[in-house]
């Protein structure tokens, strides 16, 4: 089996950058172009990145580090808007309880050195040791953040303890379908054996608390994603891909071409794409929806409001966001006029103009 390098979400370029403005004629096509109708309008997801966002702790933009990501207290923030989903992510740690953490080493200091230990070698009580603690009075060790190359505390400004997936279950909103990514090293080599295990104990999680919760899994392990949906029948099961915008060892990661080969030949329900393959590749979108495929995008242009109306025309089902209240309520006007103008002959946006549009913002 070769070693699966994928990119994770949290290596898109980061928010601390100015992002770019752009200019959009707001009248949005007729309902009848794309995918299925939902009450007049077509569906088009919105969800929240790691729960109110990622944390970007080198970023002067005080909406990255609003809410501790991955926590309880970041999902029922998010509840408060518009949303369809929550994304998080979810490892099993050492004595096999499934929990939500994104990286794959925590980090603290002990007696002034840096000590990192991946997550997955620890005991669910070793891992909830680090940052805040459940109990009044009680103080954890100290919890760490590698950004850009340099060490960082990770301080924002409304912090949360640690959680395993269950607790998400029992105490996030009703109203919030999960995202679930299946996180795995990009550097380790694993035998189905120990992926099925690892799934396998997941998805008794989910099967037990999720009732009514929609559910989606995801991940950028093509192994884990094919074994996932051999699994179970219940949840859809999404590749996630960096789109080709990097080269990978695994074949599979290097283009949305082949991510769509790997969801067809697996079964998958869809794609997760960085959002810059898209809009290098338009007619990608159409060759995906005639595949039978969903199709959901990630990144940071994805913060941008004009950039998430035209992957609504270009008929991209969904997004992944991490500036919440700005995008889901751009999305939820966007909706709300589309309903008030359809049927009304409106002019549709020329395609050149579209595509003009999404050279822009390729560039960039």
């Amino acid at each position: 089996m070769a070693v699966v390098k994928a990119v994770h979400v949290s290596d898109v370029p980061h928010l601390d950058e100015p992002l770019p403005s752009f200019s959009l004629y707001t009248t949005p096509l007729p309902t009848s172009v794309g995918g299925g109708l939902d009450n007049g309008s077509r569906k088009f997801m919105v969800v929240g990145h790691r729960g109110h966002g990622m944390n970007v702790l080198h970023s002067t933009d005080r909406r990255m580090k609003a809410y501790k990501e991955n926590s309880i207290l970041s999902f029922n923030n998010a509840a408060n808007h518009p949303l369809d989903f929550i994304e998080f992510d979810v490892q099993v740690t050492k004595d096999d309880i499934p929990i939500i953490f994104h990286d794959n080493f925590i980090l603290s200091q002990e007696n002034g050195i840096v000590v990192e230990k991946r997550v997955t070698d620890l005991t669910l009580e070793e891992f909830f040791s680090y940052g805040p603690q459940r109990e009044v009075g009680q103080v954890g060790k100290c919890l760490l953040r590698k950004t850009n190359g340099n060490i960082v505390g990770w301080d924002v400004e409304a912090d949360d303890h640690s959680c395993t997936l269950q607790e998400a279950f029992q105490k996030v909103n009703p109203c919030l379908g999960f995202n679930i990514e299946l996180k795995f090293d990009d550097y380790i080599v694993y035998d189905q054996h120990h992926l099925t295990h690892v799934l396998q104990l997941i998805f008794n999680v989910v099967s037990k608390n999720a009732q009514q919760r929609s559910v989606i899994f995801s991940t950028f392990q093509p192994d884990a994603a094919l074994l996932m949906k051999k699994l179970q029948h219940i949840y859809p099961v999404y590749f996630l891909t960096n789109g080709g915008n990097e080269v990978f060892d695994d074949v599979r990661m290097n283009s949305l071409e082949e991510a769509k080969k790997v969801a067809i030949e697996g079964g998958l329900d869809g794609i997760v794409s960085e959002v810059m393959g898209v809009f290098r590749n338009p007619m990608v979108v159409r060759e995906i929806k005639d595949s039978n495929l969903s199709l959901l995008t990630y990144g940071k242009l994805n913060n941008v409001p004009e950039a998430v109306q035209v992957q609504y025309l270009m008929g991209v089902e969904g997004v992944i966001v991490d500036l919440v209240q700005e995008i889901s309520n751009a999305v939820a006007d966007m909706k709300t006029k589309t309903k008030d103008v359809n049927g009304g002959g409106l002019e549709k946006i020329e395609l050149s103009f579209l595509l003009t549009l999404i050279s822009q913002l390729v560039q960039h």
